[in-house]
């Protein structure tokens, strides 16, 4: 942006005092106006003033990182970083700064490498193109939220970051996958309050405002879009909320509110208009009949249309929670947040959740933490807490038994002493019916905990199986299933076996319906490979020539480093080209996905089973695998017949598997023995190694 005409007379009369004073009104009134700082530093800086800017600019900063403006934050380094930062120092602020917006997101660090975030750190361009990039792609990261055109809205459940693309559960389409680079065409994020996003997570919710409050239904729809809704538009964002039966009535109610504004000219559109006494009274009456927790939605979604509505919901909030504080301790907490968020608290009151945390017992703290509907304020809660109760560690551990998400579970478990987390585990361990959700915490924690996983490895791998089919876990199924594949607790957990325990482990996988054959393959062959006993005693070897294994595994080498590698950016390319249910690309590339990776898996169980055929070991007395056996026949006939394994077979050559039924007859039989073959007696005339 150009300067300011105002400030640029400043600075050309060198009336720097009055640009300060000009900078520190602007501080004031929008301290997030980067472009602005950006802009006025960079002139006073060209004026010979660059200490003062790097003092103005260092206050603005200091004000953006104490109010946890992080965003704004970043918009100034990028408008001004050079200024306040020598170069190596800027790129840590900017990572630092990019952790601060993003590093909630699951999939922060390792998407921070794999755009390169931590590579060229002098090159500040390339940096900032590198965060643009990041921020992009965290927009679909696993748990948010999207819309695919003609698909509807889902969930990303999975990032590949080897295949760069995200895996999309859709209603139609529950495997849908998207790469990093068709992402941003295909798929929309979809805000907390966007009326799709509502329908897929909160649908009974919406159905009950269809019927309680049409207008605050139609609201949340036009709402959702930055461009005006058609009725059809309208009726289809709703479908499955507002029935085919009801539609009428629903749309004549809901278009009646006086902030419904119809777009003029031939395209019949609507939009949300904030108009003032209308939409306040229209809200208050709402917040006057709502429920409690509907209330606080109530202060949330209108506390910004005006001051004195906020002060009025503000109010009766704050009285409801004075009078429910005994009965519901959780809703009053709940309450102090909402008027905390909104700047909105009264004075000093006893139903905060500081002053709750230290007088209530921890029964009675226990029901407050019950009550706290909202995770994210129940773990506020429990932070608090710790801070507060010197019982805090003994009644952290009573509270997981009644807590039910991982990262409220994450945040009691880092108060317990580690008496108390080895007992906690042990019970678990012991009983994981009596708390499903804190033993599919336990079992996802222990992936990256090698001590949990040592504690009692056979007894946490047969608990695992044993949940994955009992119906008290039904819920947590879908977070227990991935476990058991590549990277999960289960495969970790053979590393800590001991020889007794892996044998049992072997059966258990065999036995066990709660695997399927795609999870269970690749578990016993890494069992097998760290305890080679195991397939010794219960598979049989594989004959083959020293060539014969030279060439598989030099055709296993081709399909993992060459073949399968090439298949997966084949794969990524085709799912960029759009409409997957088209893409005959897409579909081959997955098919062959699926016989190489089968191939590999085949040829990677059977070389670990292989045995070289030793041609020293043919005496010439008996016939065993890899002899050359010479037959006499009446009349003077010769026949011979080479015996190695299933790799050399060549029938029509008179070359057999020793896994035929042929070769099992002529196996152990004596120089000179009379044996029966296909084509009648014979008897062995001389017995040779095969080279």
């Amino acid at each position: 942006m150009p300067v300011p005409s105002d400030i640029q007379a400043h600075l050309d009369a060198q009336r720097f005092d009055a640009v300060e004073d000009a900078w520190l009104t602007r501080l004031d009134e929008r301290p997030d106006d980067a472009p602005f700082f950006g802009t006025v530093g960079q002139a006073l800086e060209r004026a010979g003033e660059g200490d003062r800017a790097r003092l103005l600019l260092e206050m603005v900063d200091e004000q953006l990182r104490e109010a946890a403006r992080w965003g704004a934050r970043l918009e100034l380094l990028q408008h001004a970083g050079a200024l306040l930062f020598a170069a190596q120092e800027l790129h840590p602020e900017i990572l630092r700064t990019l952790g601060e917006i993003h590093g909630h997101c699951p999939s922060f660090s390792r998407m921070v490498d794999k755009v390169g975030l931590r590579r060229a750190v002098d090159d500040i361009p390339k940096t900032w193109a590198k965060a643009e990039r990041l921020a992009s792609l965290l927009a679909f990261d696993v748990g948010s939220i999207v819309h695919l055109e003609g698909k509807g809205a889902g969930k990303v459940t999975e990032v590949n970051m080897e295949l760069e693309s995200f895996k999309v559960e859709l209603e139609a389409h529950p495997e849908l996958r998207v790469g990093f680079g068709g992402a941003a065409k295909l798929l929309r994020p979809l805000a907390a309050g966007h009326v799709l996003r509502r329908c897929l997570e909160a649908p009974d919710e919406l159905r009950r405002l269809a019927a309680a409050e049409p207008a605050e239904l139609l609201r949340i729809v036009l709402e959702s879009y930055d461009q005006p809704r058609t009725g059809a538009e309208i009726r289809r964002d709703l479908a499955g909320i507002v029935d085919d039966k009801r539609w009428t009535s629903w749309w004549a109610a809901a278009r009646k509110h006086p902030q419904v504004l119809a777009a003029s000219g031939g395209r019949h559109a609507y939009s949300w208009t904030a108009s003032s006494g209308h939409a306040e009274d229209a809200v208050w009456e709402a917040f006057e009949t709502a429920s409690p927790r509907r209330r606080i939605d109530l202060l949330r979604q209108n506390a910004e249309r005006d001051p004195q509505l906020r002060a009025r919901m503000a109010a009766a909030l704050a009285a409801h929670a004075g009078q429910a504080v005994d009965a519901d301790p959780g809703l009053a907490c709940e309450i102090w947040y909402a008027l905390e968020r909104h700047e909105a608290l009264p004075g000093d009151v006893a139903w905060s959740p500081a002053a709750l945390a230290v007088r209530l017992t921890d029964l009675e703290f226990a029901a407050l933490a019950a009550g706290v509907q909202d995770r994210a304020l129940r773990e506020r809660t429990y932070q608090l807490a710790g801070g507060k109760r010197r019982d805090w560690p003994g009644l952290a551990l009573r509270l997981m038994s009644q807590e039910a998400e991982a990262k409220a579970l994450d945040v009691l478990a880092a108060a317990l002493t580690p008496e108390l987390l080895g007992s906690l585990l042990d019970q678990l361990l012991s009983q994981p019916r009596k708390n499903p959700a804190a033993f599919t915490w336990m079992v996802e924690r222990a992936r990256d905990e090698p001590e949990w996983l040592r504690r009692n490895p056979l007894r946490l791998l047969k608990q695992f199986l044993w949940s994955l089919t009992d119906e008290g876990f039904a819920s947590f199924r879908s977070r227990l299933q991935p476990l058991a594949e590549s990277g999960g607790t289960l495969p970790r957990l053979l590393d800590h076996l001991s020889d007794e325990q892996a044998a049992q482990t072997a059966a258990a996988l065999k036995k066990t319906v709660a695997l399927l054959d795609y999870q269970r393959h690749p578990l016993l062959n890494a069992l097998y490979l760290r305890f080679p006993g195991l397939r010794e005693e219960e598979e049989a070897p594989l004959y083959a020539t020293r060539d014969a294994i030279d060439a598989k595994r030099d055709e296993l080498r081709r399909l993992l480093e060459e073949e399968i590698p090439a298949n997966r950016r084949a794969i990524a390319t085709a799912r960029e080209h759009g409409d997957l249910r088209e893409n005959f690309e897409y579909k081959s590339a997955r098919e062959r996905h699926a016989y190489l990776s089968a191939r590999a898996t085949a040829l990677d169980h059977d070389l670990h089973r292989a045995r070289p055929i030793d041609p020293s070991i043919v005496k010439g007395d008996e016939v065993v695998i890899g002899s050359r056996v010479t037959f006499a026949g009446d009349g003077g006939r010769r026949r011979t017949l080479t015996i190695l394994g299933p790799w050399n077979s060549k029938p029509e050559e008179d070359v057999l598997s020793n896994e035929s039924e042929l070769a099992q007859t002529i196996l152990g039989a004596k120089l000179g023995q009379a044996v029966r073959l296909d084509d009648g007696a014979w008897r062995v005339a001389a017995i040779e190694p095969y080279a």
